[in-house]
């Protein structure tokens, strides 16, 4: 038996643990076109499995389907120990370098979200929130759904005319222009993405809206804040800089104060991340645990109230997913190729896959600096 027979056939023994089968006609399925596939999942894993699909060595009938399988299995669980993969090499990178520092920082997130403003304008829809959607209040469409989440987030953080809030890492404003406009606020927002900080600034009307080119640590003020709100940000603070975020968030809070953190939550403590997502999607970005969340606020807030809605992702991803094949024929096709669009396509619908099996949450945690007097009524 040759090398790349025998890696055909361990490739397909796994898969089968997962209940995918090469060549069948389930959503979660998968077709191989080229054997070079086999062995890169075998000796890259995440990697090889994402840049082998990138150039088009194979497909799944359904990709969300194909990764729900493989989360809810636990598959990497399984097969832990028996591939020769380079993760001991961004585990270490993980433990021993902190990467979302300084420098670093900015990158990272102009990395990402500076790729182009038409892209995101495509794909997110009118109220360019780019986080989990809340589809409970009954939204038909992922824009009102967004809308409800900026007031569930408003509602949760009780905001009443006046009042001085920071969002940390606003992205293109949606939330601080909702805040200002419905509910009369002063909203200071800050992010390290220059295309996001001019989107915002071309679409401020009369609100009082000041956004701010920084990251969280190279954040100055001597003004404190009534509330403060953080939406997709915590993935991109680290391990490392947990406690030092909540402190400086602790900081900036009037003594009556309240903030509201949304994350992507991981079910498990660990300081590596993926490494096809970190070269490709998010660099730098590690997902929090509760244990981790908890141990950095701890001195430092009450945590008033704890709010896992992670199943709204996949229908949020899905959305997404919908508008970028949608408008994909009118993007510029220099700047976002056939291998971009499977890179994409690959991100939110792994993404989607992991939200469905729950192996990934998503959670808003609202944290007082005092405790609220006479206790918090959660809203829902």
């Amino acid at each position: 038996m040759t090398k790349t027979q025998d890696n055909k056939k361990i490739a397909k023994k796994l898969l089968n643990l997962a209940d995918i089968k090469v060549g069948g006609k389930r959503p979660q399925d998968i077709k191989v076109y080229d054997d070079r596939f086999y062995q890169q999942a075998l000796t890259r894993g995440s990697l090889g499995v994402g840049e082998s699909y990138m150039d088009g060595l194979w497909d799944a009938n359904r990709l969300d389907s194909f990764f729900y399988q493989v989360f809810s299995s636990h598959l990497e669980e399984k097969v832990k120990g028996k591939l020769r993969t380079n993760i001991l090499l961004y585990g270490l990178k993980g433990y021993l370098i902190n990467r979302q520092t300084g420098k670093r920082a900015y990158k990272n997130a102009q990395a990402h979200y500076d790729i182009g403003n038409d892209l995101y304008r495509s794909m997110l829809g009118k109220t360019m929130a780019y986080s989990c959607a809340y589809w409970e209040w009954g939204a038909k469409d992922i824009d009102q759904a967004q809308i409800d989440k900026f007031d569930l987030i408003c509602k949760k953080l009780g905001l009443k005319k006046g009042m001085k809030v920071l969002d940390v890492g606003c992205g293109w404003g949606g939330l601080p222009i909702h805040m200002a406009k419905k509910y009369g606020c002063e909203v200071t927002c800050i992010t390290p993405s220059k295309e996001q900080i001019a989107y915002i600034k071309s679409h401020i009307k009369n609100e009082k809206i000041i956004p701010k080119l920084s990251t969280w640590q190279d954040f100055k003020t001597r003004q404190k804040f009534d509330r403060i709100v953080s939406v997709g940000m915590l993935e991109h603070v680290g391990p490392k800089n947990y406690q030092a975020y909540f402190k400086a968030m602790n900081n900036l809070l009037t003594d009556g104060g309240i903030k509201l953190v949304q994350t992507i939550g991981n079910n498990i403590s660990t300081q590596k991340f993926d490494p096809w997502m970190d070269k490709y999607i998010f660099p730098g970005g590690i997902l929090p645990s509760i244990k981790q969340i908890a141990k950095a606020c701890e001195g430092l807030f009450v945590t008033e109230d704890w709010h896992n809605f992670g199943a709204d992702y996949d229908k949020t991803l899905m959305a997404w997913h919908k508008n970028f094949l949608k408008s994909y024929p009118g993007l510029d096709h220099q700047r976002y190729d056939r291998r971009f669009k499977r890179m994409w396509e690959f991100y939110l619908l792994a993404c989607a896959g992991g939200f469905r099996s729950r192996n990934i949450q998503l959670w808003q945690i609202v944290l007082s600096k005092n405790g609220v007097g006479g206790g918090y009524k959660s809203i829902r």
